[in-house]
């Protein structure tokens, strides 16, 4: 059997099993309903009524139950054999705060089963499309969601948030790289960057890493600024694939968690409230906490270290798989390895200059100031960066400028056509990860392993459990911030608790270890993640072979890692 017939089996074989699994869940699984509370900042409003902030906005809570009473309580939920009548209550606490009840719910292990099945078909076939398609099967069946077009995709899509990736990664970067493609904009900028600033691949690297450290917003906006604007004159200096996702990819979110001048400490602040826990009391409390943990952010700090070693091709620590890229690209000039499918399409790999057109670099870097200017301007005033409106101007301007320097409308349109299928295959990878990242979560997957911990644990190992367990929720579900609204709500409690029973002196010290266990933790498996939308568009922008960006990027996050985690145990024993 070749290797083409092997694989359709494969495949065909894990199907029929996310097929057979999610019936078998739907069918013979019952669901585990857990009490969860939620802790507010719940204040009087001139009226003396309760209020609490959602949103922005300030929310009157109508009617408050004493916690023994509400049928939320776990004690209640353990006798339920169907879904709870309510779906959230306000309850007063034993020690008179206010708190909100919600039921949640998990199938055990069987939660788990729609990522175990993406990531292993992932692994074993390299082709993310079908892979995906069947964690979603297994997901939705085990829901008794059987519609998969009309019950599952299109309702999980419709929301302003998913809108929002489509427009922007589909449309509006397509567009952009077309554009770019088509003026040859993108590749005169590459001639200027080695002409004065990329002497080789070391320089190119070097130069990647610090435009990472610069856009310190972290996510997708980092990863998809620095991946397109570096692409060209990375390709031209012969820095493979590999190498060029990674350093994109590891300096995204792990430097947003240590420069975090950015939206994360206003996001993690509102998940990290512990009822009597003075110095996590109010909103600037908490923010300040954040800001004080972040020296023991060791993951980010070793994560983005460990780049700046590989730019200038240090590669102990890179891993073998890098190595051998590296090698290949300097002795053949091959960018990818043999058998790559890389992410972005072969019309952005290449320009199409319409005959008598003069490309220039500015035609690059006008557009690209532009939009980094609107996405940090906005941030810094609003607090929340615009990206659609970066890219938008980022893309009128760059049609603009060719219109007027005499391309027929014919030639951009084409410009942009190339670029929308250039980035076609990446938006419907991303689309299918975003819906299974939201059955997962329905599935509970993330629940069920937060509740397999238990406050007898001894102190030392919490941060340990709590980083193992972040790691593997985002891995699961592609999603850091999804794993901090998992997992914070949860660890610090339990941190808090924990603390208490053994003693420690330093309390304040220990939930900071913990904090940064569950950050970093999380960062950590989205960055290594296959179904995360950070590590798809680094491999789209750079024009990587996704699973080779996988498999090459996790052997060096997990040397950091592993030092991060001997630094935290170390940290704990030491000072606590």
């Amino acid at each position: 059997m070749n290797k083409i017939a092997y694989k359709s089996v494969l495949s065909g074989g894990v199907f029929l099993m996310a097929i057979v699994v999610g019936l078998y869940v739907n069918a013979f699984i019952p669901k585990q309903w857990v009490e969860q509370i939620y802790h507010y900042d719940v204040f009087e409003n001139k009226q003396g009524q309760p209020s609490y902030i959602f949103k922005g906005q300030a929310q009157i809570i109508d009617q408050i139950t004493p916690y023994a009473d509400s049928v939320l309580t776990q004690e209640h939920l353990n006798n339920l054999t169907e879904k709870p009548a309510i779906a959230s209550q306000w309850v007063e606490l034993d020690n008179g705060d206010i708190a909100q009840l919600k039921p949640v719910f998990h199938f055990g292990f069987w939660s788990l089963m729609p990522a175990v099945i993406t990531i292993s078909l992932c692994l074993l076939t390299r082709e993310p499309l079908s892979a995906l398609f069947s964690g979603i099967v297994t997901g939705a069946f085990s829901l008794g969601l059987f519609d998969i077009t009309d019950g599952v995709i299109i309702p999980y899509l419709a929301n302003q948030s998913s809108v929002g990736l489509l427009i922007l990664y589909l449309w509006l970067l397509g567009g952009l790289l077309g554009v770019w493609s088509k003026t040859g904009a993108a590749q005169a900028f590459a001639n200027l960057m080695t002409r004065h600033c990329v002497k080789g691949p070391r320089s190119a690297k070097v130069i990647t890493w610090l435009l990472g450290v610069l856009f310190f917003q972290g996510g997708t906006m980092s990863t998809v600024l620095v991946g397109t604007t570096v692409k060209p004159f990375a390709d031209k200096a012969n820095v493979s694939h590999e190498e060029m996702s990674y350093i994109v990819d590891s300096t995204a979110s792990p430097i947003a968690a240590v420069l975090a001048f950015n939206a994360w400490p206003a996001y993690v602040q509102a998940l990290i409230f512990v009822p009597g826990v003075a110095f996590l009391a109010t909103e600037s409390q908490r923010i300040a906490f954040f800001f004080a943990s972040i020296p023991f952010s060791f993951y980010g700090l070793l994560a983005v270290f460990g780049t700046l070693l590989l730019s200038f091709n240090i590669t102990r620590f890179s891993g073998k798989r890098i190595r051998m890229a590296q090698q290949r690209a300097l002795k053949t000039g091959k960018l990818d390895a043999d058998g790559a499918t890389p992410l972005s399409a072969r019309e952005l790999h290449s320009t199409d200059v319409p005959p008598g057109y003069r490309p220039h670099a500015m035609e690059f870097l006008f557009p690209l100031i532009t939009l980094i200017g609107i996405a940090v301007g906005t941030f810094v005033v609003s607090g929340s960066p615009e990206v659609n409106w970066a890219f938008s101007a980022a893309l009128l301007i760059s049609i603009g400028v060719a219109l007027g320097k005499g391309m027929m409308l014919v030639d951009v349109v084409d410009g942009l056509g190339n670029g929308l299928k250039g980035v076609v295959l990446a938006s419907v990878i991303l689309m299918l990860a975003v819906v299974l990242g939201t059955l997962s979560k329905e599935l509970g997957g993330g629940l069920y392993l937060v509740n397999l911990l238990g406050e007898s644990i001894e102190y030392w190992m919490l941060p340990l459990l709590l980083l193992l367990l972040s790691m593997v929720i985002a891995f699961s579900t592609g999603t850091s911030w999804g794993t901090y609204a998992i997992a914070f709500p949860l660890a610090m409690p339990l941190a808090w608790s924990v603390g208490h029973v053994h003693g420690l002196q330093n309390i304040e010290l220990y939930m900071m270890i913990c904090f940064a266990t569950v950050l970093n933790g999380s960062i950590f498996g989205d960055q290594c993640s296959p179904i995360s939308d950070t590590t798809i568009l680094s491999a789209m922008t750079t024009g990587c072979d996704l699973m080779d960006h996988v498999k090459s990027q996790i052997v060096p996050a997990t040397f950091a890692m592993s030092a991060a985690a001997v630094l935290w145990t170390a940290s704990v024993i030491l000072f606590t």
